[in-house]
């Protein structure tokens, strides 16, 4: 008598988490991206200078860099379901107290600059959470052949957040006013995080296992940090997505102003043309996930996310050094956009590469790469102005442009085939 045959992936369910990740991602970079928006108010309200708003923004980043790691070993320690779910409630919550922030007895403590700041940094800490698990999430329902397209969906929501954000915003401030739209930013967390809990799970419907998989080893008590420290291709991992993120900055902090201030578009038109790099990573993002899942399998995990890796950053430097030379305000502009989608194009690959090494702590590991990507993108905002006043904008976008290429050639050294050194997890 043959075996029972095992019942089959759920495929509605594995789209259904997918969506909702995506959602998420919509909502952290709403939630990350509105104050730059409604700081045109917020400002003259508080008497605010140009420097204090930096510090504000800058607290939010650093809180964001600091706690990708902790995010992601809680993701790795207590599923992705309840630690995304305290995430999102988390810088709900914080969202909304930045409309107040003036007015809470912090602010009495610490000055309405400082008040805003801890709200803000506290707001960085919870969405720090976000794309380590995602990655946990992915690796928990998608099996190894599909984990860069998911990781890639998933995060191509930024894309989305990014692109809508800004006129959303802007017509909630001149229509409500400025506090609006942190409440609205909230309450949309608030409605994300509640389907996320009510949809997602940890551990996938009963099917059957697949070859990858059936190798696997049971979980491991504890995180292996020796084996981590010691295993060459996480630090390549963390230095080459580093440059990812000095480069990603770019787009977060400057693009907008570049093609306003020195490629001469209007302010309006500028801002529409702002989020052309946005919307090309919505594409790019989950068509690089799907390239290297297909050439993993073709060549080997290594080799697979290798090509994707480097093709992606190689492509991308080259396409920002040609928008930053050419005369051209228009071809500069689409060049330019081309190279945001080149740039995340690669990012199915980084982040499969984590849970390749080990799916138990892909959460983990991704957390600690994603916290290379924070630092390096924290100089990018200071490090690029300062290059555009000494050589000139060409100067400061062609760094841009070698650092990317750095990156793509330190996927030369990047070998997520072997696993962690020394560990059992997988």
């Amino acid at each position: 008598m043959s075996a029972p045959t095992p019942p089959a992936r759920p495929p509605r369910a594995r789209w259904i988490v997918l969506a909702l990740l995506f959602a998420v991602s919509v909502v952290t970079y709403i939630d990350r991206v509105n104050i730059a928006v409604t700081a045109r108010q917020m400002m003259p309200a508080f008497g605010l200078t140009d420097s204090q708003m930096g510090r504000i923004f800058s607290a939010f980043v650093l809180g964001y860099a600091l706690f990708q790691l902790p995010g992601g070993w809680l993701g790795d320690r207590w599923g992705a379901r309840r630690v995304l779910t305290a995430a999102v409630l988390w810088w709900s919550l914080f969202t909304a107290l930045t409309a107040v922030a003036a007015t809470l007895p912090l602010a009495d403590l610490v000055g309405i600059v400082g008040s805003l700041a801890v709200v803000r940094f506290l707001l960085g800490v919870g969405e720090a959470a976000a794309l380590p698990n995602f990655n946990r999430a992915v690796a928990d329902w998608l099996d190894p052949r599909e984990r860069g397209l998911g990781i890639g969906i998933a995060i191509g929501g930024i894309g989305v957040g990014s692109a809508l954000t800004p006129p959303v915003a802007a017509w909630l401030m001149v229509n409500f006013g400025w506090q609006t739209v942190f409440y609205w930013s909230a309450a949309l967390g608030l409605l994300i995080a509640g389907l996320w809990y009510w949809c997602a799970t940890d551990h996938p419907p009963q099917r059957p296992r697949t070859r990858d998989e059936t190798s696997e080893a049971p979980p491991p008590r504890r995180t292996p940090w020796k084996a981590i420290g010691t295993t060459p291709t996480v630090w390549w991992l963390v230095l080459s997505y580093s440059c990812l993120g000095y480069v990603a900055y770019v787009y977060l902090s400057w693009f907008y102003l570049y093609l306003v201030n020195v490629r001469g578009f209007g302010e309006l038109r500028g801002a529409v043309f702002a989020s052309l790099p946005f919307l090309a990573i919505l594409v790019f993002c989950p068509l690089g996930g799907w390239v290297t899942d297909r050439w993993a399998v073709a060549y080997g995990v290594t080799k697979g996310r290798g090509a994707a890796g480097m093709a992606g950053m190689l492509l991308s430097g080259t396409v920002i050094a040609l928008g930053a030379m050419v005369d051209s305000a228009w071809i500069a502009m689409l060049c330019l956009s081309l190279g945001a989608g080149w740039l995340y194009f690669t990012v199915g690959a980084y982040w499969a590469s984590t849970t390749d090494l080990s799916k138990t702590h892909a959460g983990t590991l991704s957390g600690l790469m994603n916290t290379g990507a924070n630092l390096g993108g924290s100089l990018s905002p200071t490090v690029t102005p300062w290059l555009a006043d000494h050589w000139g904008w060409p100067v400061s976008l062609g760094v841009a442009a070698l650092i990317a290429v750095l990156g793509g050639l330190m996927w030369l050294k990047i070998d997520p085939g072997t696993g962690l050194h020394g560990s059992n997890s997988e």
